[in-house]
């Protein structure tokens, strides 16, 4: 069987393209590093990563002018054919500033509004725990358990999600839009710092459309693919910090959608 290949997506100023190119290799799947200027290749791929980083050096608005980017009008009419695609920090900024996501409407209806914690203001970098919301539509968390609990790092300084349509988060919980809510290390949601490292909106970590093949999480999972990327694991083998981390699971979860289709 031919390895699914994936398109990673690297705009003027992003930085995590090498790295989330090796966490999608690591699970069995092919990745090319695509430039933004390289759109007519778009349609041979069966996925797309938008990474982290600082697309265009976040003017205007993190993610703003990437959205506006003759490219992203190509994955959008790729993902209206269910193609998967991703979007992590930066790139989940972007989607959300294209309408991507959360995709009930063609505009934007939310926004990655500026962290609110007690003690930093901006960019903020730490290990937290997010749960995967049992139910959830999303494509990309069906290798988790319903439920499970992931270690992983945020390095952000506009994360909290937040809208001002009425009645939007209702119809997000109702469409079961929600993948991964920010929570303790037993899987207790706290809408408060720490558990909540941002202030973002019923703890949301990560969205999806509607459709589920669509996803903006603030959260890395590139940065937690291997056990020796995770803080204090000094114990144990080589061959045990080589193993894959459960946050792995979110691009092998992309991997069995592409392969089931």
């Amino acid at each position: 069987m031919t390895k699914p290949n994936i398109a990673v997506i690297l705009f003027p100023g992003n930085n995590c393209e090498n790295e989330t190119a090796r966490a999608i290799r690591a699970v069995g799947m092919d990745a090319d590093i695509v430039r933004w200027n390289q759109r007519d290749k778009l349609g041979n791929y069966g996925g797309y990563v938008l990474v982290g980083g600082w697309a265009h050096e976040d003017r205007i608005r993190a993610g703003a002018i990437a959205a506006k980017d003759p490219i992203i009008r190509k994955i959008k009419a790729e993902s209206r054919k269910g193609k998967p695609v991703l979007g992590i920090c930066n790139g989940a900024q972007v989607l959300i500033e294209s309408g991507l996501v959360p995709g009930l409407k063609d505009e934007v209806e939310m926004a990655l509004a500026p962290n609110i914690n007690p003690f930093v203001s901006g960019y903020y970098c730490t290990w937290i725990k997010i749960k995967n919301i049992e139910g959830n539509a999303s494509i990309f968390t069906k290798a988790l358990e319903p439920g499970e609990v992931i270690r992983i790092p945020i390095a952000h300084g506009e994360g909290r999600f937040t809208t001002r349509e009425d009645g939007l988060l209702k119809e997000l919980i109702r469409n079961n839009q929600i993948a991964f809510r920010y929570c303790n290390k037993i899987g207790e949601i706290i809408d408060k710092f720490p558990v909540n490292p941002n202030g973002s909106m019923h703890c949301i970590a990560g969205i999806c459309n509607k459709k589920g093949n669509v996803m903006a999480m603030m959260p890395h999972p590139e940065r937690a693919t291997w056990f020796r990327q995770h803080p204090n694991v000094w114990s144990g083998t080589f061959e045990d910090k080589e193993k894959l981390a459960p946050a792995s699971k979110i691009f092998v979860s992309m991997k069995k959608y592409i392969e089931s289709r």
